[in-house]
């Protein structure tokens, strides 16, 4: 069995939301979309040598006083973008995203993916990238 090496499909650091810069004008001016048990919060940018799209996730400790389930549930978010990140693929524009776990329930990684693609389809016809 020989696997293709899909780039697409990556989710490589340059594509990981970590300016704090960023991150603090995002959530002051960001626009938010939600899609049970996720909520996105989403902001157009200028930076030139950026790749198209950054993303960051957060799961509240308030909710989840144990790290190992806020991590598990940054893991299921993490890979339900990065299957699915291709469907804007088309975009000329930058833009960073904040991905928010809104319940104290824990969901599988199917649950999280639909609303992930609900959260991801809100987001293409709102901002019409594609």
């Amino acid at each position: 069995m020989v696997l293709k090496n899909n780039l697409s499909n990556k989710f490589p650091r340059e594509e990981k939301l970590k300016s704090r810069k960023l991150i603090e004008q995002l959530f002051a001016e960001g626009m938010y979309l939600n899609s049970f048990p996720l909520q996105m919060v989403y902001l157009p940018v200028e930076n030139t040598d950026a790749p198209n799209f950054q993303a960051g996730f957060s799961v509240s400790k308030r909710r989840f006083k144990k790290a190992v389930d806020r991590n598990g549930i940054k893991r299921r978010m993490r890979e339900a973008y990065r299957l699915n990140k291709n469907m804007m693929i088309g975009s000329n524009k930058k833009y960073v995203f904040m991905f928010i776990y809104t319940t104290h329930i824990k969901f599988t990684f199917q649950e999280i993916n639909e609303a992930m693609i609900k959260l991801l389809n809100l987001f293409i016809k709102k901002t019409q990238i594609i």
